[in-house]
């Protein structure tokens, strides 16, 4: 019990130094952030129902009417990529705008996807500028 108190007054001061450095940074309205670099990229890919797909191992034409509903109900759609790789969709506003309805057209389909791709903790997101059915 003790140490999970010392931890919890760790966790405490480390919020508070944090919050002291970003109340310093406002009050000289300074604000340190730096877009997260990113780079232009053209992905072929199939678009699927990400709870469905790693959850259930559920995909495919068959599955297309149910990956429809879930993305009716927030849960996100993205890009798995010929590569094995993982695009989650996001959007360049701020504060980001959901984009399963982008994505809802070409659930469980082949697409060819443009946009500035971001890679960060293991995975990977694009901003997209087009979007259209792969030949």
């Amino acid at each position: 019990m003790k140490s999970w108190f010392s931890g919890l007054v760790a966790v405490a001061a480390l919020a508070g130094v944090t919050g002291s450095a970003h109340a310093q940074d406002m009050k000289s309205g300074m604000m340190k952030m730096e877009p997260p670099k990113s780079t232009h990229k053209t992905i072929t890919g199939t678009v699927v129902d990400v709870s469905c797909k790693f959850g259930q191992g559920l995909a495919g034409a068959e599955h297309k009417m149910c990956s429809e509903i879930c993305a009716d109900r927030g849960l996100p759609l993205a890009v798995l990529g010929d590569d094995g790789k993982l695009y989650l969709a996001a959007s360049a506003g701020m504060p980001g705008e959901g984009q399963n309805a982008r994505l809802k057209p070409f659930s469980e389909q082949k697409v060819t996807v443009s946009g500035k791709v971001f890679a960060a903790g293991g995975a990977n997101a694009i901003q997209i500028e087009t979007i259209r059915a792969a030949q």
